[in-house]
């Protein structure tokens, strides 16, 4: 492989992953643009579907000097920036997401991070705006204790449905 080849991450417009992918392979671009396998429930029907890992990212395989053209295609809003400069990502990175999405169906990517005893804000569902403090996290769940009307009640909850409070 050239050493001057990177990989980096792009934006792109809101749902325009898959379309910014077909716009990257008709120019001869090397890009990845993960896709997920999920099952979306209709009224009427329930059906596989793909779609992207990364909403509103593409990844992008260029050499350096050849990274600004990059933004010229329909679709790309920028790079993802890391302290001033595009974002580089490792081969091995990219090597473990194809490899994670071969392995699994259906997988989530989070960025809610957690610890033992944050306070939290439920942000949806039946216990919406409910106040409490992690007891233990666990994947992409964490228990909370909810003290309300003079009562603790103890609940798991998926970590996208809880806010960190600040301290």
């Amino acid at each position: 492989m050239n050493d001057s080849l990177h990989w980096y991450v792009v934006y792109t417009r809101p749902r325009w992953e898959k379309k910014v992918a077909a716009l990257l392979q008709d120019k001869g671009i090397t890009h990845y643009c993960p896709l997920n396998k999920v099952y979306k429930q209709w009224s009427d029907r329930k059906k596989l579907v793909t779609e992207p890992l990364f909403k509103g990212y593409v990844f992008v395989q260029v050499e350096e000097r050849k990274k600004w053209d990059i933004k010229l295609i329909d679709g790309i809003v920028n790079y993802v920036y890391w302290q001033g400069k595009p974002a580089k990502v490792k081969d091995e990175e990219i090597i473990t997401i194809k490899k994670f999405l071969q392995e699994f169906e259906s997988v989530e990517v989070t960025h809610t991070s957690l610890d033992v005893n944050d306070n939290v804000v439920v942000k949806d569902g039946l216990m919406m705006n409910y106040k409490g403090i992690v007891l233990e996290v666990f994947g992409n769940k964490a228990v909370v204790r909810v003290q309300s009307i003079g009562a603790t009640i103890t609940a798991t909850f998926e970590k996208k449905k809880l806010q960190k409070l600040d301290a």
